[in-house]
């Protein structure tokens, strides 16, 4: 067996170059924090990655070669993660990898650049991640930040002009990421930015703030940087002292936690997501993942949106591969990137509307309202567009 390997081998030499790409297994490496203050999204993100690829080689995989999938807990600690990325490219040599954070993928940045070369996207929606001229392999899946905060604004431009605006946001570099857009974007509309509030991530003490609020007789507060506290504090606080703005949320912290600590206030949140929510199942990818879901995970009663980012990212990864492995030089990063950034108008079911890259990120974004009955989200806009 030996011989024949090393022969097999020496005839692809001779092929050359073309030949050994055309027969590298399609490899996807991640790492997730699943320990640490986001191993929610760890848990729900990997099972979507899983679920997607199983899903790929059940239907035959990339022109009949199964996609491999591996991973690694970075513990949301950026150091524990870099290490994890280099163990894993290591081991694998992928051609696409996932990371666990904003400071990982900044770190990693010019490294993947320069020598990795891999199509990359993580749990982030960080401009850094959607600029293809200085970061040219990594995407995301969604809008930026920046765009979030965009959506949310022409949100409220159509429905109050003029409106007084709070930027609340986490003393983070998460929360203050797309806070120098939010503030062009608001001079651009009309919109007045009277306050901004900032507070570490779980902090209780908020009372200054939303007096502060008060005092500036703000309509909307936006939210940065938390997936729960202190928001629902501070929207029942601001109750108490009788500031009656409107509430709002970029994507990790739209989500049914946040709900469930308002609870019968859950219907005084608006938040901005990327994707449907797992009960909108007039989309068929919805129902296609829910009836994954009661087949392979007969307990998992429901999906959230951290599943729904990766799921998403994963399809593209997908997409991707089977794009690039129709390409002069197969499965390289460089042939990734052209696959991705040549995908246009595709449809993926009513998760997303139809998917077009634009400047390595999908600048769309719809506006949902939380449900105290059914504590769950509700749209109330169409998808709102910002290219």
């Amino acid at each position: 067996m030996k011989k024949t390997g090393f022969l097999i081998l020496g005839f692809m030499l001779c092929l050359g170059p073309l030949s050994l790409a055309m027969a590298q297994q399609p490899s996807i490496c991640a790492i997730h924090p699943f320990t640490g203050r986001f191993a929610f999204a760890g848990v729900e993100g990997s099972a979507a990655m899983q679920d997607v690829v199983d899903m790929t080689n059940e239907a035959g995989g990339i022109n009949g070669k199964k996609v491999q999938y591996s991973w690694a807990d970075g513990e949301y600690k950026d150091d524990v993660g870099i290490a994890a990325f280099k163990r894993l490219y290591a081991q694998y040599t992928p051609q696409i990898m996932f990371g666990q954070s904003t400071g990982m993928t900044k770190a990693l940045g010019p490294e993947i650049k320069a020598r990795y070369k891999v199509l990359y996207s993580a749990y982030t929606m960080t401009s850094e991640a959607a600029n293809p001229k200085e970061n040219p392999y990594l995407f995301i899946a969604a809008p930026t930040y920046a765009e979030m905060f965009g959506v949310l604004l022409k949100y409220i431009a159509k429905e109050k002009p003029g409106a007084n605006i709070a930027f609340f946001y986490s003393d983070t570099e998460f929360g203050r990421e797309p806070i120098p857009a939010g503030r062009e974007m608001c001079k651009k509309m009309g919109l007045n930015l009277v306050a901004e509030e900032v507070s570490q991530v779980g902090g209780v003490d908020i009372s200054t703030q939303v007096l502060d609020m008060k005092s500036k007789k703000v309509d909307y507060c936006i939210f940065q940087g938390y997936v729960s506290n202190p928001i629902a504090a501070v929207i029942k606080q601001s109750k108490d002292y009788g500031l009656n703005a409107k509430f709002m949320g970029t994507f990790w912290s739209t989500e049914k936690q946040l709900l469930n600590e308002l609870g019968p206030m859950a219907n005084e949140y608006i938040g901005v997501s990327a994707y449907s929510f797992y009960t909108q199942v007039e989309n068929p990818m919805i129902k296609k993942i829910q009836a994954w879901t009661k087949a392979k995970y007969p307990k998992v009663e429901y999906r959230s949106q951290s599943y729904m980012q990766n799921f998403m990212t994963t399809l593209l990864f997908i997409e991707s591969f089977k794009r690039a492995d129709k390409m002069p030089g197969g499965l390289t990063g460089d042939n990734l990137v052209k696959a991705l950034q040549s995908i246009k108008n595709f449809d993926v079911g009513g998760l997303m509307p139809p998917v077009t890259i634009k400047d390595n990120s999908i600048p769309v974004g719809r506006v949902y309202r939380g449900n105290s009955t059914t504590m769950g989200f509700d749209p109330i806009s169409d998808w709102i567009r910002m290219d």
